[in-house]
């Protein structure tokens, strides 16, 4: 099984062993500065994004490993409309409930956990050992951090980012490019756009 991986950064290195752990064989790396970088750990960095837009037909999977949500999001769709099989990618150890659903290039790294009903859009990430509870409707581009828990019901709008041990209560809706920083506990809705931190959350000066 042959994927393309578009980042070679370290986010991609975490994505390039979730995809070993998965099952994938034979991982290549493209990324626009290949020329001065050939290796992400042992796996080659073979060309830029334009190259791989001319190839992507050529895998059997790819998926976009860049951690900005609007320029992971942005990519993703791209492939998908140069016809590239963009794929998600779940690493063994994560606990993905039967009743939920997962867009293509996604990423669901170890330990993490989706409970019942949730959905996860296109170009999301939910990284290692964060948890998204039953009937949580995440839009394209979220990423939620490590450590991370939604609780039940909670809606995160499109590119909306969850920081590092954040925890969120049941019910609220996060609006589209919002950020919440890390450790925040959020009890309120999050307006679009808007950073929260600290403990109980709220916007930034």
């Amino acid at each position: 099984m042959k994927l393309a991986v578009l980042g070679a950064s370290g986010h991609g290195k975490v994505v390039a062993d979730t995809a070993r752990a998965a099952g994938w064989s034979d991982i290549i790396f493209f990324d626009d500065a290949w020329v001065g970088k050939r290796f992400v750990t042992h796996h080659p960095v073979v060309g830029d994004a334009e190259a791989l837009f001319r190839s992507a037909a050529e895998f059997d999977g790819v998926i976009v490993a860049i951690g900005n949500n609007r320029v992971r999001l942005d990519k993703t769709r791209a492939l998908i409309d140069a016809g590239g099989n963009v794929v998600s990618v779940i690493h063994p150890t994560a606990v993905i409930s039967e009743s939920s659903s997962v867009k293509q290039g996604s990423v669901i790294m170890a330990g993490a956990v989706v409970q019942a009903d949730a959905s996860l859009g296109t170009a999301c990430i939910i990284n290692t050992n964060a948890s998204v509870d039953h009937d949580c409707r995440l839009a394209d581009g979220v990423h939620v951090c490590p450590g991370v828990a939604i609780s039940g019901d909670v809606v995160g709008g499109e590119c909306a980012w969850f920081g590092v041990g954040a925890c969120v209560r049941q019910g609220l809706r996060i609006g589209a490019d919002a950020v919440i920083g890390a450790g925040a506990a959020v009890v309120k809705d999050v307006e679009p756009g808007i950073t929260v931190i600290g403990v109980p959350a709220r916007p930034a000066s």
